[in-house]
């Protein structure tokens, strides 16, 4: 068990519900982003700067006994930016000793050919970030195999969640039009089986992989709800719980997709990932609930709380534009 301090660099949905997890075991967080500022109880350290820098993150990992990985740079910037960040606070957990938890995807296996994703299967990628986040994960196995950093690797497909994802095809894409009784737009095939992590099970699971002794030296599905549903199905879940008499959904065509994309670099991204709403997407965890004891939340509770959550931001934004 490591009680000493947790710096999580990055205050996105993950690096959030990670601080979440994280106070519920007690522990002293110190989050880390560029602005400085995060929404946390009184005493709760930020700090601010480029954790790109070695210099900075260094710094801001000094006393760590666990430094976590959470940030996620926007797609078009993958490229450019990724690589960077991680070496930084890689060197950085190195050079103050402590376990270094990083959270990945999936798409360094590529396509899943028919079957579910596991955590022995081997890198195949066939796409530019599939590509760069393999040799993303490889840097950090060969850090830790090296003795130079001890590293537990935390992987999730598609996520939703009470703080959103703007690169999910849940989120708000689809929870707030359905409070609104509007038509939600879902990528790909909504009729294909799909795995979506609940974000509150993503900071769960990296909080156990930062003080787990099993946990080091491995790659692991960060849990899911094992009856993988289809995208289309969850959709009719959300909208059935938000108390609407029927479903709203279209998809986006293809050829809209490439239309946005002339203008988009976001939605350029996008395309090459389209593969994994054309098949079977399920990415197995129960490695993680066999031999860590993580479960997942059930997809019926997870879809509640995040309804609920939406609902509560959206009354916050309607009375703060009363005022």
């Amino acid at each position: 068990m490591n009680s000493g301090l947790h710096v999580v660099f990055g205050t996105g949905a993950i690096g959030m519900a990670t601080f979440d997890a994280l106070r519920r075991r007690g522990r002293t967080v110190r989050l880390v982003n560029r602005s400085g500022q995060a929404t946390v109880p009184e005493g709760v350290e930020v700090v601010a700067g480029d954790a790109a820098d070695p210099v900075f993150a260094a710094r801001a990992a000094r006393g760590a006994a666990v430094v976590y990985q959470t940030m996620n740079p926007p797609y078009h910037q993958w490229s450019a930016r990724f690589p960077q960040l991680q070496s930084a606070v890689l060197a950085a957990a190195g050079a103050t000793g402590a376990r270094l938890v990083s959270m990945e995807n999936v798409y360094m296996y590529g396509r899943p050919a028919g079957l579910p994703l596991t955590e022995d299967r081997r890198n195949n990628a066939h796409t530019k970030k599939g590509r760069l986040r393999a040799g993303m994960a490889e840097e950090l196995l060969k850090a830790h195999r090296a003795g130079r950093v001890e590293v537990a690797i935390g992987r999730a497909s598609d996520y939703f969640g009470p703080r959103g994802g703007a690169q999910s095809n849940l989120g708000d894409r689809v929870f707030p039009a359905a409070l609104a009784g509007k038509t939600s737009t879902v990528l790909g095939d909504r009729h294909q089986p799909h795995t979506y992590t609940y974000i509150p099970d993503i900071g769960e699971g990296l909080a156990v992989l930062g003080e787990h002794p099993d946990a080091p030296g491995e790659i692991w599905h960060l849990p899911n709800d094992p009856h993988t549903r289809t995208t289309g199905e969850l959709v009719q879940t959300i909208y059935r719980q938000a108390g609407q008499p029927r479903t709203r959904i279209r998809g986006v065509p293809p050829l809209v997709l490439h239309a946005l994309a002339i203008t988009s670099p976001v939605v350029r991204e996008l395309l090459e990932m389209q593969y994994q709403f054309e098949e079977p997407f399920i990415v197995n965890s129960s490695k993680i609930t066999t031999r860590l004891g993580i479960t997942a939340t059930p997809l019926d509770q997870a879809i509640a709380e995040t309804l609920s959550s939406y609902t509560t931001t959206s009354q916050t934004h309607r009375e703060r534009a009363r005022s």
